[in-house]
């Protein structure tokens, strides 16, 4: 039976590769090469390949793609513009990447193509997140501007602009991180900056706290229960911040600042919880990576990456057979030519006749289906059960190839969350009968009565 395991993944700025660690043992995985990655360029699409937006000489972008049994990219590809965040739903379907110039790009990961582009900001985008059911897409930028946009939105509506969801502008300089909390529409965001704060927002409500640090902040996590902020500075520190007490608690750090923990020697620039968010992985500009165990705040683990300094670090959960060097160089050798074959690089342009003034693009639908969506509660289109499945089915009798792999989960995740709305229409209707009968009862008995 194939388990999984949780990888660390960590880039540099310099040309020192990527390295990846087995959180639970320490060990050492395949050391992938040729990687110089800007801050925030890191993602993995679904459990297949990682990406990497690459820092460049030239005016032009790149994007370079790995997969987990060879140590060379597999794919490059070299946008219009240089791209430094990066970010990927769960599945991989789609990446979106950040350019220089303030536009954020879309584009389908199996194809290669080129979904939408819009005119996000006014200066360098400088990270992207999902929120946590994939229905959001928030981005930060150099600008000091947070950007929320509904990915539902921009999928549906391809031949309009694209439109906001809300934005929010307290930040004085450029933005340094986002994480966005549990609750989809409903979130909370943290946005940190180089004006030393980190601010708290709800979708709802707007601006809700701002918590101010001795030192610049260059990345942010939440717990899990959203109570406790943890910032990674400039300075060194890893700042825990408390987020739901009542009244403002004091520290030798400064207002709601509980403690910090101090063992890196240079700049925090990446912080990542483990999937049981125990533990706290943290990289440096020290060139080392630490695990913390956030119940004692002790330093439990210390891998280092080569040369350089770490500018990301990523958490991922592979099968065995991925995250064991040996084990898929065997797979390799004994899948021979039924391998996994290779997404398409990304499009670098577009026709003009596809293009509206905003910059938005026209396309038409990203994977066809073969019958009418229905509309669920929220807005989102699902097919229906009977037709995904049959999708699923025909798709997993034409073999393994990545892109097939990649749409068969995509289908999986759709025939999830239709399951999910059968299951509230369920309860819709349960509860509108409930309310009917205790209604009616009531009738009666004021009847009764008089």
């Amino acid at each position: 039976m194939e388990s999984s395991r949780e990888v660390v993944v960590v880039t540099s700025p310099l040309d020192s590769g990527i390295s990846s660690f087995e959180l639970g043992s320490g060990s050492e995985g395949l050391r992938l090469r040729s990687c110089t990655a800007h801050r925030h360029g890191l993602t993995c699409l679904g459990t297949h390949f990682l990406a990497s937006s690459q820092i460049q000489n030239s005016n032009s972008g790149a994007i370079f793609y790995w997969s987990w049994n060879k140590p060379q990219p597999v794919i490059k590809s070299f946008p219009v513009e240089p791209i430094k965040p990066l970010a990927s739903n769960a599945d991989g379907t789609y990446i979106v990447g950040g350019g220089s110039s303030g536009t954020i790009y879309l584009w389908e990961v199996a194809s290669g193509k080129m979904i939408r582009k819009w005119s996000a900001h006014f200066r360098a985008v400088t990270c992207l997140v999902f929120a946590c059911d994939e229905s959001l897409l928030i981005s930060g930028a150099e600008d000091g501007m947070v950007m929320v946009w509904s990915l539902l939105k921009i999928l549906d509506d391809a031949g309009s602009s694209v439109h906001r969801e809300h934005s929010f502008s307290g930040h004085s300089l450029p933005i340094t991180d986002i994480v966005c909390g549990f609750g989809g529409c409903n979130s909370t965001i943290v946005s940190s900056s180089e004006d030393y704060t980190c601010k708290v927002w709800s979708l709802l409500t707007g601006l809700l706290r701002t918590v101010k640090f001795p030192s610049v902040i260059n990345s942010v996590q939440l717990d899990a229960g959203e109570y406790a902020l943890y910032a990674g500075s400039r300075d060194g520190k890893i700042y825990v911040a408390d987020l739901n007490s009542g009244h403002s608690s004091h520290s030798i750090y400064g207002a709601d600042i509980v403690c910090a923990l101090s063992d890196h020697s240079k700049a925090v620039t990446s912080l990542a919880f483990s999937m049981d968010g125990f533990s706290l992985v943290s990289g440096s500009e020290d060139g080392t990576v630490r695990v913390w165990d956030v119940v004692s705040s002790q330093c439990i683990r210390i891998f280092k990456h080569g040369k350089g300094p770490i500018n990301n670090v990523l958490i991922v959960q592979l099968r065995t057979s991925l995250s064991d060097p040996s084990l898929a160089r065997m797979s390799n050798s004994i899948l021979g030519k039924n391998r996994f074959s290779l997404p398409s690089p990304l499009e670098k342009y577009l026709s003009k006749r596809d293009e509206n003034p905003d910059g938005s693009i026209n396309v038409g639908p990203v994977v066809a289906l073969r019958s009418n969506p229905f509309h669920s509660l929220d807005g989102q289109s699902f097919n229906s059960l009977t037709v995904l499945l049959n999708q699923i089915k025909e798709l997993q009798q034409q073999g393994s190839s990545a892109t097939s792999q990649m749409e068969l989960e995509r289908l999986k995740s759709d025939l999830g969350r239709a399951m999910q709305m059968v299951q509230r229409w369920q309860d819709v209707y349960q509860d509108l009968y409930s309310f009917s009968t205790a209604e009616l009862l009531s009738n009666v008995d004021m009847t009764g009565v008089e």
